[in-house]
């Protein structure tokens, strides 16, 4: 029951009808003010008077406005103190509210409307397997992904796959310059990344270079597409099991050989932003003058095109992002794998079908899931579609950047072989929970399950670990922090639902009922209020976290719900006795506490599956 929106409406209708039309604000009250939620709206209502010549003072505008405005249900009453608006809520009323309502997106018109969003994330060379700090590009993409979905957009998940590359060259040079046979057991990234490892090592390297160079040739004619194949398979496997989920692959040979590059080139040759010097030092080059999008630069022409006809990367890039937008068509594709939920992973590939419904690609939105090291580059991309005359898209295009992490306090270095790989990381966190299951609740090491309750906090725990700071901060991934059952960790989160689950399951053992009936909403107190207003805050924490495109918004939310529901758990009252024990709270009052519960149950596993976290089964 997203109550803030309805309040928000309902003042805005009311400004209206007064003739002072504004965009009102909804806020939580201060602990230290009175009412539940407060609106300064009065102060822009007067502004807006005031424009028109007819003046006005805020605090008797805010009267006018209480009296004019229609409280939603669930709003008590509303008062003016001074030149803000208080609304006070009706405790039973609100809680019966959130617990009957299910969650629900923010009203944004229908899915059409909100439009389709392409996310590129992953995009990891297929040289070797990924390693821990891969991690949180891929963790941001997925979450991101998750909760545009929440929010109704159609979304669609691409990983761009760099199959003409030097990394890819040398792990293909590896394997047969020191006659590497694959043992058929070991995972084919791992194994091609070894050999990748020992090259960059061997202090004969720079005289295999015409070796490197031929396989990049042979990469580039397609012969041994296959064999990058593989290695995108086992990076997959990878992937599905941190809960990753894509829709379509995109190969570098493919972007390249579909001439997205050229057609981009021709958008641009129609703007007055493009040039073909004929003199000075970029004589004969194809040049982009970026100084009006990317105002500051030193140097603000970019070049697209050198003098001798070759392409920068970054021309490559803007192909790419403008047919991501739907400017012009040119790949094929077919189906590639199917992930654990039996949904088809599409490719681009030379010997598919031509896209005659237009699946894939024409987005609204784009965000590039790329880390902080491309923020320039990813300017220069958004800045081309600014130049080609296609601002709407230029502002809805987005670099979503992060910073390194570092992995209990080391950098990482694939190429050095510094590193802890994705998978390992990822076995280390299932064997650590069940270490720490055995020493918490030596019952729970026993049971049949124990292996997945493991796997879901391990997993959590990474994810999360993962998502909880802003994207641009560094993160030191360290096992003992992400593993903890207390501070702003996943476990901490899941033991809270796990809670909350066992008050369900005891009170069906003790024949309760757990849907509300026979609830008395009218007896819960205050404390149940603030609960129940927590739960109820999930659909702005989604629109928030779309508004600002950072998953880290809901991981937050996660933990705050958490703090929450354990701070009701327990309260006591000023006799020092349990203030909210809900087997032993009287009828009726019981009943309307054990929904509430069963509702912030539900609240905890929408909320974590934003993230890609599953609540386990104990703990």
């Amino acid at each position: 029951m997203d109550l803030k929106a309805q309040l928000k409406t309902a003042v805005e209708a009311a400004a209206r009808d007064l003739g002072m039309p504004v965009d009102a604000a909804i806020q939580e009250t201060p602990t230290s003010k009175p009412g539940d939620y407060g609106t300064p709206a009065a102060f822009q209502m007067a502004k807006v008077a005031a424009d028109r010549g007819a003046g006005g003072n805020p605090a008797q505008i805010a009267a006018q406005l209480a009296a004019a405005v229609t409280l939603p249900q669930g709003i008590r009453r509303v008062e003016a103190a001074g030149p803000f608006l208080n609304f006070f809520l009706d405790s039973g009323a609100f809680v019966r509210g959130v617990v009957q309502t299910p969650f629900a997106a923010p009203e944004a018109g229908s899915a059409a409307e909100r439009g389709k969003v392409v996310i590129e994330h992953t995009s990891v060379n297929p040289n070797k397997e990924l390693h821990v700090g891969h991690l949180r590009n891929v963790v941001l993409g997925d979450s991101m992904a998750r909760i545009f979905r929440a929010a109704g957009h159609t979304v669609e998940v691409q990983n761009y796959i760099d199959d003409t590359g030097r990394q890819a060259a040398e792990s293909l040079f590896a394997a047969s310059h020191y006659g590497r046979v694959w043992d058929g057991v070991q995972k084919y990234d791992h194994w091609m990344g070894e050999g990748y490892v020992r090259l960059n090592a061997d202090p004969a390297k720079a005289e295999l270079e015409s070796g490197i160079g031929a396989v990049m040739h042979r990469l580039e004619d397609g012969e041994l597409r296959p064999e990058v194949e593989k290695i995108v398979h086992a990076h997959l496997d990878t992937c599905f099991r941190l809960g990753a989920r894509y829709d379509l692959l995109n190969w570098e040979s493919d972007v390249v050989g579909s001439g997205f590059l050229s057609q981009a080139m021709n958008i641009l040759e129609g703007s007055r932003y493009t040039s073909h010097p004929t003199e000075g030092k970029y004589a004969g080059a194809f040049v982009m003058d970026v100084s009006e999008f990317m105002p500051g630069l030193e140097e603000p022409n970019v070049v697209l095109i050198r003098s001798g006809g070759t392409a920068m990367y970054a021309a490559k890039d803007i192909g790419y992002q403008f047919w991501k937008f739907g400017l012009f068509e040119g790949m094929k594709f077919k189906p590639f794998a199917t992930d654990p939920g039996g949904h088809t992973v599409w490719t681009s590939a030379p010997d598919g079908q031509p896209d005659l419904e237009r699946r894939f690609g024409h987005a609204e939105e784009v965000i590039n899931v790329i880390d902080s090291r491309q923020d320039h580059p990813q300017t220069v991309v958004r800045s081309a579609l600014g130049v080609a005359g296609e601002t709407e898209k230029e502002a809805r295009s987005v670099h979503l950047s992060y910073a390194f992490v570092t992995l209990e306090g080391q950098t990482i270095s694939g190429r050095k072989g510094i590193a802890v790989s994705a998978d390992a990381a990822m076995d280390e966190a299932q064997k650590r929970a069940l270490a720490e299951l055995a020493k918490l609740n030596p019952d729970l090491a026993g049971r049949g399950d124990a292996d997945e309750i493991a796997r879901r906090i391990g997993i959590g725990a990474i994810r999360f670990a993962m998502l909880k700071a802003e994207p641009t901060r560094k993160i030191d991934f360290r096992w003992e922090q992400a593993l903890a059952l207390n501070g702003d960790t996943a476990p901490y989160i899941q033991y809270a639902a796990v809670r909350a689950a066992n008050i369900l399951r005891r009170a069906e053992e003790a024949g309760y009922a757990i849907d509300g009936t026979g609830a008395d909403w009218d007896a819960m107190p205050d404390i149940d209020l603030t609960l129940a207003k927590q739960v109820a805050r999930l659909p702005e924490v989604v629109a928030q976290s779309v508004r600002v495109h950072s998953p880290h918004v809901v991981a937050q939310y996660a933990l705050d719900l958490a703090t929450s529901f354990n701070a009701w758990y327990n309260a006591k009252t000023k006799q020092g006795k349990p203030a909210t024990n809900v087997l032993q709270s009287e009828e009726g009052l019981r009943e309307a506490r054990l929904a509430l519960v069963a509702r912030l149950r539900r609240a905890f596993e929408e909320t974590l599956d934003l993230i890609g976290i599953e609540v386990p089964a104990a703990m």
